[in-house]
């Protein structure tokens, strides 16, 4: 028996990054290779892409793990590492994103929609990569980036034209039935229907979806019944049609009541996306009429829901009464409705460059420990995590880095003391000033450096204005010569 799971939690993993290699180049008669080790491959990112073939998140509901391939490492010879490939994820149409705060991240409408889940970590530099002239053999090279995990909420809403709504057993899955292709199971008991079911509708020219989601009742949209795990599946759709049964044989039930609790806990239900319901074209039905009590109900309160401005339509799914006038006009319903929204415009590249003046990092007091300071940043925190911490120069190399992006300086000026702790992402370290005097001088600009007034090493040309001294002759007379 197929199953329809339309809600379900996954747990993604992006590949993490590889790291880059340190190689020296060996080859006979040139002891002096320099070095040569190629740099780490990216990990694969995780994405999830609309597939109009797919019509469930049943893969999800038995898989909910999925893991991208990382990158590999960086070898000697300049070889870089390949790239970890990009997992693909197939998910239907309608399909939102949400993080575990119900946050929504991406709405997935329309085949070939990208969304990316879980960005692949990046891979580390060789030590090729890291040569410059002031280190023109480094003997490290850093490592790859783990890509990022997440879970995430999928949430199926259907993508139809036309939502089917009504009390249990009032002959929505009948309708849906004779007007598509449709098969739904359909019985005599209330909550027949326990999975949304979608058919297609031709009406002459026109073609449109209809949606037909399992029975409301009274209290649906604070959870009662079935309604609150499949009222989303109707925030899509154009057109509201508001099944009654009129052979309802139920005490303090009739269609005027029925419409009027289906309005209601519309109104109360609130769509993640935003919006509400309540501006959305409404049609009534008015099914059974095949019955002859029901027909009398039917025709008593057509004139109370015409003035409420309502299309009422009498209709009869075992005799097919009034279902090619209500395809009809559903269908002109629909066409308006489409001529009424904005042409779609194509998926524009959106870039965000950081400001000129951003530091891109920022210096705060640990509020778990007096005296230490947390570094938060996004070019920091990668940093320490492609730092090997067991090579000394690697971890030389990150505080130049550091040093050169200005967070010893904002650590001074932030009233830090040489061997306080100072954390930057999972790493904890004690602080030692990188300058002789500590925090009392801060590292400026080349040639502001108040330490260069102290230079005493004697330059080329004084020595050369000494030994032209030297060599001059003396105009002094010699000693004893009195003439």
């Amino acid at each position: 028996m197929s199953r329809f799971v339309d809600r379900v939690v996954i747990h993604v993993s992006a590949g993490n990054g590889g790291n880059g290699c340190a190689s020296v180049h060996r080859e006979k008669f040139k002891p002096l290779g320099g070095p040569d080790g190629g740099n780490g491959g990216n990990g694969g990112d995780v994405v999830l892409v609309v597939d109009s073939g797919v019509h469930t998140l049943l893969d999800f509901h038995f898989r909910p793990h999925a893991r991208a391939v990382g990158g590999k490492q960086g070898q000697g010879s300049n070889r870089d590492g390949a790239a970890g490939e990009v997992l693909e994820l197939r998910v239907p149409d309608g399909t939102v994103v949400l993080t575990d705060d119900g946050e929504v991240l991406a709405d997935l409408t329309g085949s070939g929609t990208r969304f990316t889940a879980a960005r692949g970590g990046r891979g580390g530099l060789g030590n090729a990569a890291l040569a410059s002239k002031a280190r023109r053999a480094p003997g490290f090279a850093l490592l790859g980036e783990p890509g990022e995990e997440r879970d995430l909420v999928l949430e199926l809403r259907s993508v139809a034209d036309v939502g089917l709504v009504g009390f249990p057993s009032a002959g929505k899955s009948s309708l849906i039935s004779v007007l598509s292709s449709a098969r739904p199971k359909i019985a005599e008991y209330p909550f027949t229907t326990l999975v949304p079911n979608l058919g297609v509708v031709t009406a002459g020219e026109s073609t449109f979806t209809m949606a037909d989601v399992p029975g409301l009742i009274p209290g649906a949209s604070q959870g009662k019944g079935l309604g609150l795990d499949f009222l989303r599946h109707i925030e899509r759709c154009s057109v509201l049609v508001h099944v009654v049964d009129c052979a309802t044989y139920e005490p303090g039930r009739d269609p005027v009541s029925d419409v009027d609790a289906l309005e209601e806990e519309l109104a109360r239900y609130t769509p993640a996306l935003g919006g509400s319901l309540a501006s959305r074209p409404r049609v009534v039905v008015l099914n059974k009429v095949d019955v002859p009590d029901a027909r009398e109900l039917a025709d008593l309160v057509e004139a109370d829901l015409t003035e409420r401005g309502l299309p009422v339509f009498k209709v009869s799914t075992a005799s097919r009464e009034g279902l090619r006038e209500l395809s009809f006009a559903l269908a002109r319903t629909v066409e308006e409705d489409r001529a009424s929204r904005p042409p779609l415009e194509a998926s524009r590249i959106v870039l965000r460059p950081p400001a000129v003046d951003e530091a891109g990092f920022t210096v705060v007091e640990d509020p778990a420990e007096a005296g230490a300071f947390i570094v938060r940043g996004e070019r920091p925190e990668r940093w320490v995590r492609q730092t090997a911490f067991d090579n000394n120069e690697a971890v030389g190399y990150l505080a130049d880095r550091l040093a050169r992006l200005g967070v010893e300086q904002a650590l001074a000026q932030a009233g830090a003391k040489p061997g306080c702790p100072v954390t930057i992402g999972r790493v904890t370290f004690d602080w030692e000033p990188s300058t002789p005097a500590g925090v009392a001088v801060l590292l400026q600009e080349r040639g502001d450096d108040p330490r260069l007034d102290r230079n005493t090493r004697v330059g080329a040309t004084e020595r050369k204005a000494a030994r032209q001294a030297r060599r001059a002759p003396s105009l002094d007379p010699p000693a004893g010569d009195e003439s």
